[in-house]
């Protein structure tokens, strides 16, 4: 056996219906995979609604076990009503929640627009509060026990530059988190928060880090064990967490990334080697200026770049 198989026994979730924010895609798909692999049922949530659908049926050619995918925007409050309305409905109870839905932009503070900066605090931070809140006051109102699971990072507790609003918005989850763990414990509801380090997904680390720069800020330089996270160690780490198996854990945050944040806090912070022509270019290809400007600004950063 080795890090890449998974970790629990056949059928350690049969039973349990678990909610995952941001369970379209990435992290939160692989997390849900492999929950519906031990027997779970799960709630899929995104605002594309396509990509949910497509994500639940391919779970559930592989696992057998029902999926629901429900558009979302974790923003608003009465839509994440509706989806646990939706959940109790198709069975019967909700069991889990995992705060999962993220935005980030890797940009110079005073770069960012305060609608960019809203942005991310709404989705993260807003998001989370907003499932949270609701789910527990079904919970309690139902007498029903809980147990919810948000994903935040390192630089929660770290601080980072060049992703202020993430590290300002995770590190509101992780209060929320402990706090709650308190004060709902006496509800059977438990709150604990996963801590990734860099586990790379196509469509977020192409975003973050376009073209050559995922070479030059190769995350696994910075972790003392040599290499990046694979989606099943998290995955295996998520399934114990929402498991009975860890239900004398309560208001922990577990760090998963290899020792990284030991060698050096604060994920972004060497971002300060990129010249003023490259964030250009990355705000021109955010913002989907034209190929050939962005081009031409792109290579001017490289040979920027490669003359330091």
């Amino acid at each position: 056996m080795t890090y890449s198989d998974g970790m629990l026994k056949e059928g350690a979730l049969k039973g349990k219906t678990i909610l995952i924010t941001g369970g379209g895609t990435g992290l939160g798909k692989s997390m849900g995979t492999y929950f519906s692999e031990l027997g779970a049922n799960l709630v899929i949530t995104s605002r594309k609604l396509e990509v949910l659908q497509k994500t639940a049926e391919e779970i559930h050619a592989k696992t057998g076990n029902q999926v629901l995918p429900v558009e979302c925007d974790v923003r608003e409050y009465e839509q994440v009503e509706k989806v646990i309305e939706q959940s109790k409905k198709q069975f019967g109870q909700v069991d889990v929640l995992l705060n999962n839905a993220a935005g980030n932009f890797i940009s110079p503070t005073e770069r960012l627009s305060h609608r960019a900066f809203d942005t991310v605090v709404d989705i993260v931070l807003k998001g989370s509060y907003n499932f949270t809140l609701a789910m527990g006051k079904s919970w309690i109102g139902d007498e029903h026990p809980g147990n919810i699971l948000s994903i935040v990072t390192t630089y929660a507790w770290t601080g980072s530059g060049y992703v202020v609003p993430s590290a300002a918005a995770k590190a509101g989850v992780l209060a929320m988190t402990r706090s709650l763990a308190v004060e709902w414990a006496r509800y059977g509801i438990r709150c604990n928060a996963i801590a990734p380090g860099p586990f790379p997904t196509k469509g977020a680390w192409d975003r973050l880090l376009p073209g050559n720069l995922k070479a030059k800020f190769d995350p696994a330089n910075k972790v003392p064990v040599g290499r990046v996270g694979e989606h099943q160690e998290l995955a295996n780490l998520a399934s114990y967490l929402v498991s009975d198996y860890s239900a004398y854990v309560n208001g922990e945050v577990i760090t998963i990334d290899g020792g990284e944040w030991l060698k050096g806090a604060g994920e972004f912070n060497q971002l300060d080697q990129v010249p003023e022509e490259l964030w250009d270019a990355m705000e021109l290809s955010r913002k989907g200026g034209t190929k050939m400007k962005m081009m031409w600004l792109y290579l001017r950063g490289m040979l920027k770049m490669r003359r330091k």
